[in-house]
């Protein structure tokens, strides 16, 4: 007993192709894509959980107007990777709630985070992790030494 042709079965097969096709194509179209805050916090998200961390130096903090008229604060810094010295900028307006744009000094080193492989995609602030320094090392201040003494050249006998 046959209960379809084989024509019923390839116009079957042939509109559930079609409706998945369709089903695939309305998700696509109509699914909710992230803002370019949420990728840019999920890019932070990623250095601080994977990123390899190596010294840097800040450049400068500076003002960019956006095209939608407000201010957005970037941070420039340097770093070198294997003899290669990079440059690049990070968009901190955001995380104004972790640096403070304003004592935020240029020359000072800093820790910057970038993606082995990738070694432009970096950053120095993110909201969990931050490679800004407050102050310069201090080295230790020694007592008013005597240029003169060589007893710690001296070799001793225990």
């Amino acid at each position: 007993m046959n209960l379809l042709s084989r024509n019923e079965w390839e116009i079957a097969g042939a509109l559930t192709a079609i409706g998945a096709l369709a089903g695939a194509s309305a998700w696509l179209i109509l699914r909710k894509r992230p803002s370019a805050e949420e990728l840019e916090r999920a890019r932070r998200r990623f250095l601080v959980q994977s990123g390899r961390l190596v010294d840097g130096m800040l450049l400068d903090v500076y003002d960019v107007p956006a095209e939608d008229g407000r201010a957005l604060t970037m941070l420039l810094f340097s770093y070198s990777i294997g003899g290669v010295n990079y440059e690049c900028s990070q968009d901190i307006s955001a995380l104004c709630d972790v640096v403070n744009a304003t004592e935020v000094r240029a020359g000072f080193p800093c820790t910057v985070r970038y993606q082995p492989g990738n070694h432009h995609n970096s950053i120095v602030v993110a909201e969990t992790w931050s490679g800004l320094r407050e102050t310069l090392p201090q080295l230790p201040i020694l007592d008013d030494p005597n240029p003169l003494d060589q007893s710690h050249l001296e070799h001793r006998a225990e």
